[in-house]
């Protein structure tokens, strides 16, 4: 797998006349070489130039953990990493850097390579990591179905008397339990906190008659996991039914109008539209979708302005929202993947509003 995507990324610096790509945190390292590293004042960096070997330098420290197929080169405590990167870099020309390198990272480099200018290896990654294979399906497959038991079970639970924070404790230990490495996010909103799409779950204790978003995901396989489901207290609060059948029309008409060859913001379009003739355009306030994969956000962003066309492989949430300030917020999310005839829906568990004790 790592030949294969660096030889892809090869292939792409050789056309743009680009002597190399560096790729230090973030997800673009994983991608290429399969291991993830941590995110220390120690730099790791791997280096693809345009032909010829790809290296990976760590932290001495750090090799023992490292597995993959490229070549490691180790570095100790007392050396100077970045005279090693450099050394391995063109002297002049054009290099892509990762967009997740730090900056003290890049401006050591620049110090020790006059002659090279930097550009932003976003333009060469994104194409590359939007179109996801078999495997990485697979994953977010996986992923997407754990946290559909998630959701299921959280409908059989009590929500009245815990905190949100409580609840996103709840939410967590499930999620790993589903399979799950580790935990995203695990937000958790109750009444008025939920027009806040991406509250901090709070000491703010449940009550009957709250709405209640939950929005949760995590990794598995290294491949992210995102679903947002709505949960009452016993009751709905006075005005919710009505909004909330018009997300949920909302929701179902955009995912059914995922299909390559669309654009991005036709299907932010498909969604936006019902909600404007609902009365609640005003509050839609984010946009319908985000791409997902390695990182939680990348890739197709699903948003007016963005005419990327969609392609077979692609995968991105689905996840329009109503937020009423000082009353409720409300979203509902799924994660898809675009097939050859339309769309896969990656999360199956109902979209209904759920009443809980």
């Amino acid at each position: 797998m790592s030949d294969r995507r660096i030889a892809a990324v090869q292939t792409v610096l050789q056309q743009n006349e680009i002597g190399a790509l560096l790729a230090s945190v973030g997800s673009d390292l994983p991608y290429l070489t399969g291991y993830r590293a941590m995110p220390l004042e120690r730099i790791t960096a791997l280096v693809v130039p345009g032909v010829g070997d790809a290296d990976l330098f760590v932290p001495e420290l750090e090799a023992p953990r490292v597995a993959t197929a490229v070549e490691v080169r180790p570095w100790g405590e007392t050396t100077d990493p970045f005279d090693l990167i450099a050394s391995a870099l063109p002297k002049s020309g054009i290099v892509a850097v990762g967009d997740q390198m730090w900056s003290s990272f890049l401006i050591a480099l620049q110090e020790r390579l006059p002659g090279i200018r930097f550009v932003d290896a976003e333009s060469i990654m994104a194409p590359l990591r939007m179109i996801k294979d078999e495997d990485e399906i697979a994953a977010l497959r996986d992923a997407g179905h754990a946290v559909d038991g998630v959701a299921d079970e959280l409908a059989t639970l009590r929500f009245s008397g815990r905190t949100e924070r409580e609840m996103s404790r709840i939410v967590s230990d499930l999620v790993l339990a589903s399979g799950h490495e580790s935990v995203s996010f695990a937000i958790v909103a109750a009444g008025s906190n939920g027009a806040s799409p991406h509250h901090e779950a709070s000491d703010r204790v449940i009550r009957p008659g709250d709405a209640v978003v939950v929005d949760f995901g995590g990794r598995m396989r290294g491949y992210g996991s995102d679903t947002t489901r709505m949960y009452c207290v016993e009751e709905t609060p006075e005005g919710f039914d009505d909004a909330y059948a018009v997300l949920e029309h909302a929701q179902s008409v955009s995912v059914e109008s995922v299909r390559p060859g669309t654009t991005a913001q036709a299907i932010d379009t498909a969604a936006r539209s019902i909600i404007a003739d609902g009365g609640y355009g005003e509050f839609f306030i984010h946009r319908t979708g985000h791409g997902i994969g390695l990182d939680a956000h990348e890739q197709p962003y699903i948003v007016q302005g963005n005419t990327q066309e969609i392609r077979v492989g692609m995968a991105f949430s689905i996840e329009p929202g109503i937020y009423v300030p000082d009353r409720w917020g409300m979203r509902i999310e799924d994660v898809v993947v675009v097939t050859g005839d339309g769309v896969e829906r990656l999360n199956r568990s109902s979209r209904a509003l759920r009443l809980v004790e």
